[in-house]
């Protein structure tokens, strides 16, 4: 079993939750994250004052799914959250050792 998190601009999460949802990706979780990398955030003006932004408003996705549907969640990921500028985002992909479904007590992939 894998756990993806993903690091995205938030105006594409429309757009990854669709492409994985056309790869068999039943279900993840969305929050909203602030953070900086490359871009080391902005300057923006308001009310003729210039500022720094150093942390931008990012969205973080998190799923946990079988080993054969990883590769083709991360493509999905990559493709549609892409837009060729910086900022982005990231993907990582992590082993996931266990799975409990709280609910009915079944673990490993019958739990996802």
């Amino acid at each position: 079993m894998k756990y993806i998190i993903a690091i995205i601009k938030p105006h594409k999460l429309d757009d990854v939750r669709e492409a994985l949802m056309a790869v068999g990706v039943q279900g993840l979780t969305a929050g909203e994250v602030k953070g900086f990398g490359r871009q080391k955030g902005q300057t923006e003006v308001y009310r003729g004052a210039e500022y720094a932004v150093h942390y931008l408003p990012k969205v973080k996705i998190e799923i946990a799914l079988d080993d054969e549907l990883a590769e083709r969640a991360v493509e999905a990921i990559r493709a549609s959250a892409h837009t060729g500028r910086i900022g982005d985002g990231k993907v990582f992909v992590l082993d996931l050792q266990q799975v409990v479904r709280i609910r009915t007590g079944e673990t490993g992939s019958d739990a996802l």
